[in-house]
């Protein structure tokens, strides 16, 4: 029997965990339209339970034999490269009976500026219709140590930037990297902007997305003559139902490996899970920060500048982003 297994960061909001389960719920409904005898479980990277190994033996103990886990990261970074593949191999172990296919990320899609786009319209008093000279859009993203995640932001930035008619995007990140929201929101203002308009690039809820809030808070109060506005996270939009539910089959199909999965290096890390993780103010309470053996980040939906590995950087050159027209045929 096949099965889907989900995997998100996890957080230390209890709210932001039961958005993201109420998000794969309707991801299964969605699945379930166009496939039949499916197994679905959720489970979590760290900071709340299940976890990935209590996931896996659920959803083997209920009868899957050909596993498609799915991991609900924005971007290809530590969590994506290095995580969970150690887990997917430590499952292979326990499991050798069992397949397991490993899924790709969000990353760069062009479906993810659509809702952008829409969030703009949406929850902000942004208009596309009008020339906006003295307006900027700062996309707010995690922040990683991974490069490759880091300039995905920056792609998605671009692709929004040519969509609407504002005379700047400019980026900035909640941790481990620059420039951080205070220095995007200066150089939005430097640039001669009156009206910013914050696009969180997080999925859903959390303290990352609620200390976002106080900063731009903050920032209102202390100038006057430009304002900043801040919309709603990316999370409950059907657009990225329809992403979510495209890798999910990509995953269960064997059609989307990761490079990570036949990655030498990756099986020479050791692994030491106990991330600790910072803002850019060095507030670490969090467990988790960057760990010294490798840069890889975590998506901490916590910890600021947490080394948030929700990037999912290498999308890899076969984008398989597949309509939803068709029935899907899976043989069970």
């Amino acid at each position: 029997m096949k099965g889907i297994l989900f995997v998100g960061h996890g957080s230390r909001d209890a709210e932001g965990n039961e958005h993201l389960l109420q998000f794969t719920s309707r991801v299964e409904e969605r699945l379930r339209q166009d496939t039949e005898g499916l197994l679905y479980e959720t489970c979590f990277l760290e900071l709340t339970r299940p976890t990935i190994g209590q996931g896996v033996k659920k959803i083997v103990e209920r009868g899957a034999t050909d596993v498609g886990i799915v991991p609900l990261m924005l971007f290809q970074a530590g969590h994506a490269k290095l995580h969970i593949p150690h887990e997917i191999d430590e499952a292979k172990a326990r499991y050798p009976h069992v397949q397991f296919n490993y899924g790709r990320p969000i990353g760069v899609h062009e479906e993810m500026v659509e809702i952008l786009t829409d969030r703009l319209l949406h929850s902000t008093n942004f208009g596309l219709e009008e020339e906006l000279k003295e307006s900027a859009i700062l996309l707010v993203g995690r922040g990683s140590s991974d490069s490759d995640a880091n300039s995905d932001l920056c792609k998605i930035a671009r692709l929004l930037w040519e969509k609407t008619k504002v005379s700047n995007v400019e980026v900035a990140y909640m941790g481990v990297t620059f420039p951080d929201l205070e220095q995007g929101l200066a150089r939005c203002v430097k640039q001669g902007a009156k009206q910013i308009y914050v696009l969180p690039y997080l999925l859903f809820t959390g303290i990352l997305l609620k200390r976002m809030a106080g900063v731009i808070d903050t920032f209102n109060q202390q100038n006057t003559g430009v304002t900043a506005s801040m919309s709603e996270a990316l999370g409950f939009h059907e657009k990225l139902e329809g992403i979510v539910a495209d890798r999910s089959m990509e995953a269960l199909q064997g059609r989307a490996l990761a490079n990570c999965d036949h990655c030498q290096f990756r099986k020479l890390v050791v692994f030491d899970h106990h991330h600790h993780d910072h803002e850019h103010d060095h507030d670490h309470d969090h467990h988790d920060h960057e760990h010294d053996h490798h840069d890889h980040d975590h998506d901490h939906d916590d910890h600021e500048h947490d080394h948030d590995h929700d990037h999912d950087d290498h999308e890899h050159d076969h984008d398989h982003d597949h309509s939803h027209e068709k029935k899907r045929e899976i043989k069970i």
